[in-house]
């Protein structure tokens, strides 16, 4: 087994809980940018955060790394199409309601709380406070900007 194969084994194993739970599958549904589900952006943004921290030989808390990542965005909603129900701008308010879906369905960690609340800075004001969030912060502009640009070379980590 190479060393990719490894880490994508380890990659499932922290996160086979939350890969297979029926309200983490909702993300399916929605479309996050271009024509990428919430869920496979978020599937990707646990993997890039996973790699990342692992090249750079960081000292992380994996476990709370790949789930504060997965959930990052479980807002679970639609955000292209209007709602007076919610808050206009959803880059402001989304870490928000992920963050109290993620508590209605997991018991989440601080970590994983820092994580989900804290992941769009800088366009939210509060700095990330934990090393795995500064990671996740980091591997989402990334998967973000490769989203919105259209760049075929996306992974699927979930098979």
């Amino acid at each position: 087994m190479n060393r990719i194969e490894k880490e994508r084994e380890i990659f499932h194993y922290l996160l086979k809980d939350l890969l297979s739970h029926e309200e983490v599958l909702k993300m399916k549904a929605y479309i996050q940018h271009g024509d990428l589900s919430t869920y496979d952006h978020a599937v990707n943004v646990a993997w890039v955060s996973f790699r990342l921290s692992r090249k750079l030989g960081l000292k992380v808390d994996e476990r709370s790394l790949l789930r504060g990542a997965l959930l990052h965005d479980f807002y679970l909603y639609d955000w292209h199409e209007r709602d007076e129900s919610r808050k206009r701008f959803h880059g402001f308010h989304h870490p928000r309601t992920a963050l109290r879906n993620a508590r209605a369905h997991f018991s989440v960690n601080k970590i994983e709380e820092d994580i989900i609340m804290k992941h769009m800075w800088p366009l939210t004001p509060k700095l990330p406070r934990y090393r795995e969030s500064w990671v996740v912060t980091l591997a989402d502009k990334y998967c973000s900007v490769k989203d919105t640009l259209g760049f075929e070379n996306r992974e699927r980590h979930t098979e």
